[in-house]
């Protein structure tokens, strides 16, 4: 972890790390110098050995509210409020931003492996070798219900995860909760019994 704590170019023991950003046109911080530090690093690395085939990536968080609004209600208009809030996540966050902190939230790492792959046209990740099964489409048909939980579930026994599986989806996707229950309903015919809904 690293911060992104400013660089003073007038400072001597500091001086060469601010002009080696300024150079490569980056924000004079420290962030920024390790980012770059990594790069040459995993450069090197493939360069010396051109057959490694492992990770020499890295991923950049940046600290942000979370993606789930919370609940204000306005007394004098909970009928406009409940409206307002039929969809609690926050329209602006993508799906890497919801999937991230819902890591957060179960307790995993950040660095777990993730897989996507697209099953009847909705995005589906595989975090931890299916760990964590997630389908955060913002829309859910019930046409769609039947070949979108038949494919988690090949894709599900194709990984056969070490563990118990939990499966997410964003609540207000589901076209009604007969698609909800239904999509429940298959996955659970198939052992996957822990699903969940934001």
């Amino acid at each position: 972890m690293q911060l992104p704590e400013p660089l003073d170019p007038e400072s001597k023991d500091q001086k060469v790390a601010a002009d080696f950003c300024d150079k490569l046109k980056r924000p004079r911080n420290i962030a920024e110098l390790t980012k770059e530090r990594l790069r040459r690093a995993a450069k090197n690395v493939k360069d010396e050995n051109p057959m490694f085939a492992g990770d020499l990536g890295f991923r950049v968080f940046k600290l942000d509210s979370s993606n789930i609004r919370a609940w204000e209600p306005d007394r004098d208009d909970l009928d406009r409020t409940l409206l307002d809030n039929q969809e609690h996540l926050k329209a602006d966050r993508t799906e890497g931003d919801i999937l991230y902190e819902l890591l957060l939230k179960l307790g995993l790492d950040l660095c777990v492996p993730i897989e996507a792959r697209t099953i009847a046209g909705k995005a589906v990740h595989s975090i931890g070798g299916g760990v964590l099964l997630t389908c955060l489409a913002t829309e859910i048909t019930r046409d769609e219900v039947e070949p979108l939980a038949q494919g988690i579930v090949a894709w599900h026994k194709a990984l056969e995860p070490a563990g118990d599986t939990t499966c997410v989806f964003r609540d207000s996707a589901f076209a009604d909760d007969v698609a909800k229950t239904n999509l429940a309903a298959i996955l659970n015919q198939h052992g996957l019994t822990n699903v969940r809904s934001l």
